[in-house]
């Protein structure tokens, strides 16, 4: 991390909000998570109103289109930055995703940026040549954003595993997808009247059963969010704990539950629910949520692999620890912020929580795995795996009457795969991977 800027207190309208999204930059550069770098950043916290909303636009949007704003930066740089300018290259591309996504004033985007750059030793003695770069891509415009091809957003190891998984053209439509931000999807609470809730919300209610609002810049300003009926949930991340069928007065832990969208829909459908995750911070969300909802589970703050609870479910739902390339949408930092490395050491970790969730599950149980991830390694290889390794268990298939009819996210083994560029004509959904299977009696 570069040391605090040499002169932190100019008084340049919008300057603080540009300062802190940088600052977020840095620390996703570092390996950070966007929400997580977002919470770690003083001058991100000092932000009100309008700034604060305006620096986490411009923080998305940089890492949305970060492929496509590079080869427009590119265009008019005649080498490349050496690695220890990174900090410069992020200056320009704050600059150049102001300009040519959100539409702001030339005067205000440039100007900023070359105060920004000024700010610090290391970067002071680019500012004429941020300056001459930003001025060239005002003048290019918006347009100068759609010559880049769509892979130019996704890293070359995704594009890569994608089109072996999927082939070019399933490829290219999940790149598309990830171009815009997802919209906001609801779950209603069993017996709440949807399409009652869709005409009050101003929403649309989707094959799924979810609800499905194009945007909202407060969620708990909407009618409903008060009493609990309904949480914020994407369509595809609901599809799995629809998978266990009557689930009344049944025991299901939900392993590695925050935060939480599934836990409710297991309580809500009836179940004797244990919600297990190690994080403390994200399990109080659940409970909150809980709370709002006015829904029952018992909460518990352990690793799930050394969950060891004194009676054997019903019924399991794993949602593993993954890539969440499925998520892209929702967290463009994920390109840039996770590596090929991390594949290898997530996927190992996912066979063992299988296996030591098949411990805890009695003769005749229902596992459901699921992964927010579009790779197979965490997906499909999983589920295959999984049944070599234990010739007690065998695939229950699923059908698309079971997920509101989307036959096209059954597998040919009867798995689910959601993709990003499914129901795109609604604005799309989360790539999901879920499995179903029972253990022999």
């Amino acid at each position: 991390m570069s040391n605090a800027p040499e002169n932190p207190q100019s008084e340049t309208p919008g300057l603080d909000a540009r300062r802190a999204a940088l600052e977020i930059l840095d620390r996703v550069a570092e390996g950070a998570a966007l929400e997580d770098a977002i919470d770690r950043t003083r001058p991100f916290e000092r932000l009100e109103g309008s700034d604060r909303g305006f620096a986490r636009a411009l923080v998305s949007e940089t890492l949305r289109r970060r492929g496509a704003i590079d080869h427009v930066i590119g265009t008019w740089l005649e080498r490349p930055l050496a690695k220890k300018s990174a900090r410069v290259m992020d200056i320009l591309r704050i600059a150049a995703t102001q300009l040519l996504i959100l539409k702001t004033p030339p005067h205000a985007a440039v100007s900023t940026s070359v105060e920004l750059a000024a700010e610090r030793r290391e970067t002071a003695g680019y500012a004429k040549l941020i300056n001459a770069i930003a001025r060239k891509i005002a003048d290019a415009g918006p347009e100068a954003l759609a010559k880049p091809p769509a892979r130019a957003d996704t890293p070359s190891w995704l594009w890569r595993s994608w089109e072996r998984a999927y082939g070019p053209i399933k490829t290219r439509a999940i790149a598309e997808a990830h171009r815009a931000a997802a919209p906001l999807d609801l779950t209603l609470k069993p017996g709440e009247d949807a399409q009652a809730w869709a005409d009050r919300l101003g929403a649309e209610l989707l094959p799924t059963g979810a609800l499905r609002i194009a945007k909202a810049s407060d969620v708990t300003a909407l009618e409903g969010f008060q009493d609990g009926a309904w949480w914020v949930q994407d369509a595809a991340a609901s599809l799995p704990a629809k998978l266990f069928g009557d689930l009344k007065a049944k025991r299901v832990y939900d392993l590695c539950a925050a935060p939480g969208g599934k836990t409710l829909q297991l309580a809500a459908a009836g179940a004797r629910v244990t919600a297990v995750d190690k994080s403390g911070v994200r399990l109080q969300r659940v409970t909150q949520n809980l709370a709002r909802t006015h829904l029952e589970a018992e909460t518990i703050t352990e690793d799930a692999l050394r969950f060891k609870p004194s009676e054997k479910a019903d019924a399991i739902l794993l949602d593993a620890p993954c890539t969440a390339t499925g998520t892209i949408r929702r967290h463009p930092d994920i390109p840039w912020s996770k590596g090929e490395t991390a594949l290898s050491a997530l996927a190992d970790l996912q066979g063992k929580m299988i296996d030591h969730a098949l411990s805890l599950l009695k003769p005749g149980g229902v596992l459901v795995y699921c992964v927010c991830s579009l790779q197979r390694e965490e997906g499909e290889a999983q589920a295959k795996a999984a049944l070599a390794r234990h010739p007690a268990l065998e695939r229950l298939p699923i059908t698309p009457e079971e997920i509101g009819g989307l036959a096209q996210a059954i597998t040919r083994d009867g798995d689910l795969r959601t993709l990003p560029s499914m129901l795109s004509e609604k604005g799309g959904m989360d790539g999901f991977f879920a499995a179903r299977f029972r253990l022999a009696d």
